[in-house]
């Protein structure tokens, strides 16, 4: 069995005396794509910055690629929480996507011709190649969500972690980005932190659940009282996978 991506052993966090993270223990698997989910202020949030290893735990081991976060930070793409682009901002598809390529040890400068092709490769796997030389305020919002995890692409990682990636979108474009994120996970390992319960049971393999403490759960049990029992109010949950007619019965979960 191949070593996990990433593991947590009996961690423990908090900013103040009361743990936001507590006892966590579990591993992700090379080529899962798993779901983060939890209420606001459960700690999802807090999980990806002790994957990413900008906080350490109090307690308790973070492991990503068998090292220390800081370690493999070069083998992660990382589409930040409610990040944004503006439109009126004078920078082309391109420039942004190699933006992706700056580090630690890297200012803005001369990119190389390998920083260019990965750039070119990401924007070519996001379908945003023909627009490599567009203005940002010729994208739409979908498209710009795109080109931000082209960004995280062009570093060339082996784990793509996304905050947040489909906050603000339609229903159509949540859908497509979905089917972007299919076929990237058949060789890259996706990690989603995401509040929104509606469409992720046709998508994602694995649910890790944090509400202070952390559970993993196949997604065959996100069923409304599942959610609910998360979310500690009555939800009912959107199958995006199922489709009707008005009057027609639909299957329950």
């Amino acid at each position: 069995m191949a070593d996990p991506v990433i593991a947590l052993d009996n961690v423990t966090f908090g900013y103040d005396a009361e743990p936001t993270i507590e006892n966590a223990t579990f591993s992700i698997a090379p080529r899962d794509y798993v779901w983060i989910v939890g209420p606001n202020g459960g700690g999802k949030t807090t999980l990806v910055k002790l994957v990413l290893g900008l906080l350490q735990p109090k307690q308790g081991t973070v492991r990503v690629f068998g090292t220390s976060p800081g370690d493999s930070r070069h083998r992660i793409g990382y589409m930040p929480q409610h990040a944004r682009l503006d439109p009126k901002f004078p920078v082309t598809v391109m420039e942004v996507a190699l933006m992706g390529r700056l580090g630690p040890d890297r200012t803005y400068g001369r990119y190389s011709r390998a920083d260019r092709r990965a750039a070119l490769q990401a924007l070519e796997q996001v379908d945003l190649l023909d627009k490599r030389d567009r203005g940002l305020s010729e994208l739409s919002g979908g498209q710009q969500r795109r080109l931000l995890i082209a960004r995280a692409l062009a570093a060339e990682p082996e784990l793509l972690l996304l905050d947040e990636p489909m906050a603000n979108l339609d229903i159509r474009v949540e859908h497509d980005l979905n089917q972007l994120l299919q076929r990237l996970n058949e060789h890259l390992t996706i990690v989603m932190v995401s509040h929104d319960p509606a469409f992720v049971s046709a998508f994602v393999k694995r649910v890790v659940c944090v509400k202070r403490h952390v559970h993993v759960h196949p997604t065959s049990v996100m069923d409304s009282e599942f959610i609910s029992e998360l979310y500690g109010t009555s939800m009912r949950v959107v199958r995006h996978d199922v489709h009707g007619n008005p009057g027609e019965e639909l299957p329950n979960d």
